[in-house]
């Protein structure tokens, strides 16, 4: 059987024109307007700028801000550090690590860091000759880097782990696979938070 961590792109019916009775009104604002309007003001918090309406005016001379720029480019949240670099050497070993061949399903945008789940999933036939001996989970800016570390071998039948982690504040966490050979796969993906875990001192 064949499973698949991504589900397909959902797909939205076609929207009808309201009656003419109910123009005019305002919308009520659905909860993934607001989590994104939550992303807009912790990103102008941040110094990264708030979102505002593609028809919003503007001053004159300055260039109007989009939906786009919810999602930040690559800033310095999302680079890695000292420490997260340091990480993956130490797992990885003499390996050079290779992104690819890891499925890292974690959500790009979470309302609350303390409690953030994820899936991991390694490409491998789990066998005697070719299996994943251990797959680990870092982050950029996290007080530690090293978040988990999962055993596996061929007895698994899958590389595939899930487990919830705290997120200190917004950044980049890493997925790594290391082989039965010693070759070592990553992915990564930036996850924005909004409201940040608490963080023992």
């Amino acid at each position: 059987m064949t499973s698949r961590l991504f589900p397909p792109p959902h797909q939205h019916p076609a929207v009808p024109a309201p009656p003419d009775s109910e123009r005019g009104k305002p919308e009520t604002p659905s909860r993934r307007n607001l989590v994104i309007a939550a992303a807009g003001a912790a990103c102008s918090a941040w110094g990264w700028g708030a979102a505002g309406s593609a028809h919003a005016q503007t001053p004159a001379g300055s260039t109007p801000v989009g939906p786009s720029a919810l999602a930040p480019p690559d800033m310095a949240a999302f680079r890695e550090s000292p420490e997260l670099r340091a990480a993956l050497a130490r797992f990885a070993g003499s390996a050079m690590p290779v992104e690819g061949g890891v499925q890292l399903d974690i959500p790009e945008l979470v309302e609350n860091g303390n409690a953030v789940p994820v899936t991991v999933q390694v490409d491998s036939p789990m066998t005697a000759a070719d299996h994943v001996v251990a797959i680990a989970l870092f982050t950029g800016r996290n007080p530690l880097p090293d978040v988990a570390e999962f055993r596996l071998g061929p007895a698994n039948g899958v590389a595939r782990v899930s487990t919830r982690i705290r997120l200190a504040t917004s950044q980049k966490v890493v997925a790594a696979a290391r082989m039965a050979d010693g070759r070592v796969r990553t992915r990564h993906v930036d996850v924005l938070v909004t409201l940040a875990a608490c963080v023992e001192g």
